[in-house]
């Protein structure tokens, strides 16, 4: 039988560090390239991932010798209510005496760029096809409005423009 979830509490200034509510928060907006830093981006852009999910953290977070939880919380600067912009993961940082549970991550930009690094690696994200097919779309849009005239709605006269 799976082992039960650990109840939360609210935050007291007593709580240890191996307490749940101590735990860091990564969503995924925090390594997310496509974001700003205004819309919650939390590393430097060469640092980051594109789109990536609260899936592929757990994934790459599994194979650490760290203990995380996953949640079923919505960032507050994200503005889509999707599922798949949905999810939360929290990751002990220190034990409860205040030392550092693993030595390799002493802070969680630490964590953060070790879960962007690995996240392109991942095999889902090897077998992506979404990203080739809008770099396939992309030529074929632009070689029909170099054309000569007519056609395709592109380079024609300047008019009312298209209805939407």
């Amino acid at each position: 039988m799976a082992a039960a979830a650990p109840t939360r509490n609210n935050w007291n200034p007593a709580m240890k560090h191996n307490d749940m509510e101590r735990w860091i928060c990564i969503y995924p907006a925090y390594i997310n390239s496509k974001k700003t830093r205004q819309e919650g981006r939390r590393l430097p852009k060469e640092n980051c991932v594109e789109n990536p999910t609260y899936i592929e953290i757990r994934d790459v977070l599994s194979v650490t010798n760290l203990q995380f939880l996953v949640e079923n919380m919505k960032y507050c600067r994200e503005k889509s209510s999707e599922l798949h912009f949905r999810g939360r993961v929290r990751v002990q940082l220190r034990n409860a005496d205040g030392t550092l549970f693993n030595s390799d991550f002493t802070s969680r930009e630490d964590i953060m760029r070790h879960i962007a690094s690995k996240i392109p690696q991942l095999k889902t994200r090897q077998n992506k096809t979404g990203d080739s097919f809008h770099q396939q779309s992309q030529p074929q849009t632009s070689g029909t409005t170099s054309g000569a005239g007519g056609g395709g709605g592109g380079g024609g006269k300047k008019g009312k423009g298209k209805r939407r």
